[in-house]
């Protein structure tokens, strides 16, 4: 069923995916209890004190997660990176060039914001990336996920201590790696860490990336531009991290939070963020 539904989307335009996405979000919203507490949870503790989110406000950010969901196919079918130049737009690549100039590997950083997929596959268009993912726990969707989502230039290395050493080992190579630094990490793989002041389990993997192989941050967004494409803004990032875990979080929840600013409508509002973080699972097939 899951692979149907797959091939029925990826063949349907971006406009048209947009259009179903959006109506999606909103009835998702409508219907689901559990997900509009950690809608409106999510937006009260993150913009209380910087924006007072409107009706026009929640309804925009519900479409925009129903968008982000049905665009997937669109960007995870096969030579999809050949079809991409008409439809996306990428502002400030200069930052990539003086880190590749100074001979520096890059680390991408971008919240569950906007376009995040996207995102990794126009970076592929011009340069090799890896890519930090979370193996799902079904196997259906889980063969989908390596089935589709690499790509030509676009490498995924799973959250296991392999898929670690695969991110080293790029960066050690002067390439680049990307990451979602607000995915709440395994117990034991995070600190607890302000984000929009309140307490978030953040991943330490950043801080110990950077220190292992003097890599330069880069935070990036993939703006979705509705029924038309994807900009994808890059902004440098620190130059250096503190030592301290828990410093070095804090630091980059502010980064990540000022992106989020930036375009707040585009934000997953339920993705639960501030959630327990769970014991570490084996994925022995993708540990090595």
């Amino acid at each position: 069923m899951i692979q149907l539904f797959f091939k029925f989307f990826s063949v349907l335009p971006l406009w048209l995916l947009h259009a179903l996405g959006g109506l999606l979000g909103l009835v998702t919203l409508l219907v689901s209890s559990s997900y509009r507490s950690t809608f409106y949870g999510h937006l009260s503790v993150c913009l209380g004190k910087n924006i007072s989110p409107s009706k026009r406000f929640v309804l925009c950010s519900a479409m925009h997660a129903g968008m982000s969901t049905l665009e997937l196919p669109f960007f995870w079918r096969k030579n999809m990176q050949n079809q991409l130049g008409h439809s996306v737009w990428i502002e400030n690549w200069e930052c990539v060039e003086q880190a590749q100039a100074q001979g520096k590997g890059i680390l991408f950083l971008t919240p569950h914001l906007g376009s995040f997929e996207a995102a990794a596959q126009i970076f592929a268009t011009r340069r090799p990336i890896t890519i930090l993912y979370r193996p799902h726990r079904k196997q259906n969707i889980q063969r989908l996920i390596q089935q589709h989502r690499e790509q030509v230039n676009l490498e995924l290395a799973p959250t296991t201590l392999g898929g670690i050493r695969q991110l080293l080992k790029a960066l050690k190579k002067k390439q680049s790696v990307g990451l979602l630094p607000d995915q709440v990490p395994a117990l034991g793989e995070g600190v607890w860490a302000p984000m929009f002041e309140k307490p978030a389990y953040t991943m330490t993997l950043v801080g110990s990336l950077m220190r292992a192989t003097q890599c330069q941050i880069i935070l990036a967004v993939g703006e979705r531009k509705p029924f038309k494409g994807t900009v994808l803004h890059l902004f440098k990032g620190p130059d250096s991290l503190p030592e301290d875990p828990v410093q070095a979080a804090t630091q980059i929840n502010s980064a990540m939070a000022d992106l989020i600013l930036k375009y707040p409508e585009q934000y997953l509002w339920g993705y639960h963020r501030y959630k327990q973080p769970k014991p570490r699972r084996t994925v022995s097939q993708n540990d090595d």
